[in-house]
């Protein structure tokens, strides 16, 4: 099945985040993210997004956190985010959920890298089957400002940030001395 569409939406009622994924072939799988989830998994986003050769070869963490920013920015500007029609959310109603018709609640998350530079997140309840999702840096970077927004519109007063060149110190200004 291909990747059509994510969305994640915070649900106050359950004070939890519902995450759609839409799948060509007219399926959809459903699941729910905690604020505990979501905090432990922030760092694993960031490490998979950091984990590309270009950012991983340079030479100091500063550079390394600016590239980040630069990247994210770049894959953000390609990402399409859109608010569905009426005739989608009509079309979504009726698709197959293949794992249920309930969300699964996620409780452990697997993250890998492929060869081709996929990154790939097991996303896992407690018991049963859970979900694969292989995604591009484009994705990737799309999927990190979805949860983030969503977990801004929950006020879960989390620290969701991708390092920018304005956050990654770089000491350019020369070092204080003494003349006598």
């Amino acid at each position: 099945m291909n990747l059509e569409r994510i969305t994640v939406e915070f649900m106050a009622e359950d004070d939890r985040l519902l995450v759609h994924v839409y799948f060509s072939g007219s399926a959809e799988i459903l699941f729910w993210m905690t604020r505990r989830l979501v905090k432990r998994f922030w760092p694993v986003l960031l490490q998979m997004a950091q984990s590309r050769p270009e950012i991983q070869s340079q030479a100091s963490p500063e550079a390394r956190k600016a590239l980040l920013g630069l990247e994210h920015e770049k894959a953000l500007k390609q990402v399409q985010f859109s608010k569905a029609s009426r005739q989608q959310k009509e079309h979504e109603a009726n698709r197959d959920h293949p794992l249920g018709d309930t969300p699964f609640l996620v409780t452990r998350i697997r993250a890998r890298r492929k060869e081709k530079g996929q990154t790939i997140l097991s996303m896992l309840p407690s018991k049963g089957n859970g979900l694969d999702l292989s995604l591009g840096e484009n994705l990737l970077h799309g999927l990190m400002k979805l949860i983030k927004d969503a977990a801004t519109k929950a006020e879960w007063d989390l620290s969701l940030e991708v390092p920018t060149l304005s956050t990654a110190r770089i000491d350019d200004t020369p070092a204080e001395r003494t003349l006598n």
